[in-house]
């Protein structure tokens, strides 16, 4: 068990069980944003007795104790992001790879308040395709 993850784990009130550490080990130091099946098909080859059940509690259990972001970038399409910090995304047409892009890489300007609505975050997702090279 990777200790670095599951001392992580325990300072939010997570219990470190086996399924919980690989899990946390994969997805919270991607530079990917896997969705759950991508999640359990990586887990899976180092702890094959993990259940895709196991896997979508513990994603979910990251994202209620903010260790993880859950993003929809795509219709029916959910993706999960270790990075918490704001930033925005890019998404590639061609490939559907998601990239992280840095906050100050986009000018947001200034949101207005927006009578009747509590706004909880904002993000920027661009989508395009990446030149080669």
């Amino acid at each position: 068990m990777n200790e670095a993850t599951v001392d992580r784990l325990r300072a939010h009130g997570i219990q470190a069980s086996a399924q919980r550490v690989a899990v946390a080990d994969y997805v919270l130091f991607t530079d990917e944003h896997p969705s759950a099946e991508q999640v359990y098909q990586r887990v899976r080859g180092s702890l094959p007795v993990l259940s895709k059940a196991t896997v979508y509690n513990t994603l979910n259990l990251l994202v209620r104790t903010g260790l993880l972001r859950e993003l929809a970038l795509a219709e029916g399409h959910v993706v999960f992001d270790p990075r918490v910090e704001p930033h925005h995304h890019f998404v590639d047409d061609r490939t559907g790879e998601v990239r992280d892009l840095p906050w100050d890489a986009v000018d947001v300007g200034r949101v207005a308040p927006i009578p009747g609505y509590r706004i909880r975050e904002l993000q920027v997702v661009l989508r395009g395709t990446r030149d080669a090279g």
